[in-house]
């Protein structure tokens, strides 16, 4: 069977019928965000939203675009214009995937919020994903991951490190 990349089956959807995800680390600030809506209002969308669809929910949740789908939400003259769909081109891949695309697709355009990318590694962790799984789906280093996983405090994303002995102070002669 031949492969075919989603974006050649781009579908329109009710904008009420797509959800955001609940992990997306990435922020924009607000004068990208009009800048977003501009470029939208005089160029259309050029890019679909990429969901999953969940048949449970009978939902489209977002992998990536959720910026493109808050104009709609935003601004009554696309909503209208559209006609209440967006464009999304559907990928059907497990959670810890969803996740990991997600992460790719906005570390190739911009930056993160690191709290939420820190919670994106512990999710990732307790879905049982390595370090080793986390740096190659995701393009962090060791360090990056070592420092993302500090920042939550959760002892149980260090289980797997191996720690040297600790240092003992040599007592004072009198």
């Amino acid at each position: 069977m031949e492969y075919k990349s989603p974006a050649y089956h781009v579908i329109p959807v009710p904008v009420d019928k797509i959800k955001p995800n609940t992990y997306n680390p990435n922020k924009v600030a607000p004068p990208e965000m009009k800048l977003l809506y501009e470029s939208i209002r005089a160029d259309g969308y050029t890019m679909p939203v990429v969901c999953y669809y969940d048949s449970c929910e009978d939902a489209y949740i977002i992998v990536d675009g959720f910026h493109r789908y808050q104009i709609m939400k935003d601004y009554p003259d696309i909503y209208e214009r559209e006609q209440g769909l967006l464009p999304v081109s559907v990928i059907d891949k497990p959670i810890d995937q969803r996740m990991a695309s997600t992460v790719r697709h906005n570390r190739a355009r911009g930056s993160h919020s690191v709290d939420l990318m820190s919670n994106i590694v512990k999710e990732l962790h307790d879905l049982g994903r390595s370090d080793a799984w986390i740096s190659r789906h995701l393009g962090m280093d060791q360090d990056e991951i070592l420092r993302l996983k500090q920042i939550t405090g959760l002892a149980a994303l260090f289980r797997d490190v191996n720690f040297g002995n600790a240092w003992m102070p040599e007592e004072e002669e009198e």
